[in-house]
């Protein structure tokens, strides 16, 4: 398959992409670009959700990680399902209650303005670094098994995608990638189907047959009983947990499509849709994981990580699978990317600017700066993935990991503290046990090896951090003398 060739449908599937956002960009205004004017359907919003949670790393890195780390993952799954149950039950109805159109009014109702700012701009950067991180490992896929051989440069590359997602978000925000996000899932999870399909027909193996071939590999494993292990299946449930209670429950982005639905009820049932759907896709990207490798083993392919996935389907498979890997791959792409830059826009706009206190700002105005604003975050996109290639990090995964356990542990002692307990702050100093938090649980990881001996923190890291920042907030806090 050339890779002339295999980037004509990339430009064909885009246009599609277009199409979809001409007819649904219609009459957009800057409610409709934040929340969907409240009027999204919850079905498709769960649904499109699953692919903007999994994103291309899922869709590279899970797979490829099985080989080291075999079906450990999904402990982490297992505590993403108790995660979306505790923000469909617990957050949710806080978010519908105050009518909110970003998450981090909360902090402001309930802390103070600049216990609010300082919750959006740990937002803003932690959705920034994470999403660029997994831009990148989806760029650099593309660039090494097709542009390359075009000589197309990877600046390039990187820009032409990001111009690819502001065409299509530009007018029409949330409204618009509900339908995207869905037809995009769509072409995912497709892919993922097929060439587990493949495979299997491949090496002869049914399903059954296949799972006791990745057992006498290894590579089946599900729970770590290791307790000195960062995987240790408790760790890993617990920090799952956590994760989701995070990375979706306190992130305008995907908290942006819920609020968007109708009503609360439709809401939670969008989250407890997901956190199963999430369950099962994941166990569907573990087993394909194992596939590749059984794969792997009877082809001689030596690439490993986030190399086997792209390695297996462009140059051991048949042409029309490398057409499907990698439209999947755009699919897993565009999700997790054009939400981010849509959600820090809206944060932006609203949290940090204050765009809907400024009532000298007609609509015609404010739909003009958020335009140059959203147009910001995509040149910052382009700086920051170029920065990535700079690191070239071999397992983002982990990355990505790391850097939300030390960005969202503020999000996550701030609403603790707002939610948990009645006491106030003292305003001014909000912004201080959130910044000292990480730095802390900065030193704590480096010092582990002399604290703990052979036992390892994992995932739990992000509860620490969160913890740290709610023990701050404690400190400078006072009990609530208000009269009820």
């Amino acid at each position: 398959m050339s890779a002339g060739l295999l980037f004509l449908f990339v430009i064909i599937y885009f246009a599609i992409l277009l199409g979809v956002a001409k007819i649904t960009g219609k009459n957009s205004n800057n409610m409709s670009f934040f929340i969907g004017n409240k009027n999204s359907n919850w079905v498709l919003v769960a649904f499109g959700m699953i692919g903007t949670s999994l994103s291309g790393v899922t869709f590279v890195s899970v797979p490829g990680a099985v080989g080291k780390d075999a079906f450990h993952y999904l402990q982490i799954t297992i505590g993403y399902l108790i995660g979306y149950f505790s923000i469909a039950y617990i957050l949710l109805p806080i978010y519908y209650r105050m009518n909110l159109t970003s998450i981090y009014n909360y902090l402001e109702t309930r802390l103070g303005f600049n216990a609010y700012k300082t919750g959006a701009s740990f937002f803003i950067l932690s959705r920034t670094l994470g999403a660029t991180a997994r831009l990148y490992l989806v760029v650099k896929t593309l660039q090494v098994f097709i542009l390359d051989n075009m000589g197309v440069p990877f600046w390039a590359t990187t820009l032409v995608i990001l111009a690819m997602i502001l065409l299509y978000t530009y007018e029409g925000g949330v409204k618009t990638i509900v339908y995207t996000d869905t037809l995009q899932t769509s072409g995912m999870l497709l892919g993922l189907i097929i060439c587990s399909i493949y495979i299997l027909s491949n090496l002869h193996l049914t399903i059954p047959e296949a799972l006791t071939a990745m057992q006498a590999k290894g590579l089946a494993t599900v729970f770590d009983t290791d307790v000195n292990s960062k995987s240790f299946f408790l760790k890993q449930i617990i920090g799952g947990a956590f994760i989701t209670l995070t990375m979706t429950g306190l992130d305008q982005e995907m908290m942006q499509k819920n609020i968007s639905v109708k009503n609360l009820k439709d809401a939670q049932k969008n989250m407890i849709t997901i956190g199963f759907s999430m369950l099962f896709v994941i166990t569907l990207f573990l087993f394909l994981g194992g596939l590749l490798h059984l794969f792997a083993s009877a082809q001689n392919v030596t690439a490993t990580g986030d190399s086997l996935f792209p390695t297996i389907a462009l140059q051991h498979m048949p042409p029309y699978l490398s057409i499907i890997f990698i439209l999947a791959l755009i699919s897993a792409l565009f999700p997790s990317a054009d939400g981010a830059i849509t959600a820090l826009t809206s944060s932006f706009c609203i949290d940090i600017i204050g765009m809907q206190r400024k009532s000298d700002w007609d609509e015609a105005k404010q739909s003009k700066i958020r335009k140059r604003i959203h147009l910001g975050f995509a040149l910052l996109f382009l700086i920051i993935v170029m920065l990535f290639k700079w690191i070239d990090n071999k397992s983002i995964i982990d990355l990505l990991l790391k850097i939300a356990s030390y960005t969202y542990g503020p999000l996550l002692g701030l609403f603790a503290f707002g939610i948990i307990t009645k006491r106030t702050i003292k305003d001014k100093l909000a912004a201080i046990p959130c910044f000292l938090a990480p730095i802390l649980c900065l030193g704590l990881d480096y010092l582990q090896p002399y604290l703990f001996g052979n036992f390892r923190i994992g995932q739990e890291l992000l509860i620490i951090n969160g913890l740290f920042t709610f023990i701050g907030l404690w400190l400078i806090s006072a009990p609530n003398t208000e009269k009820k």
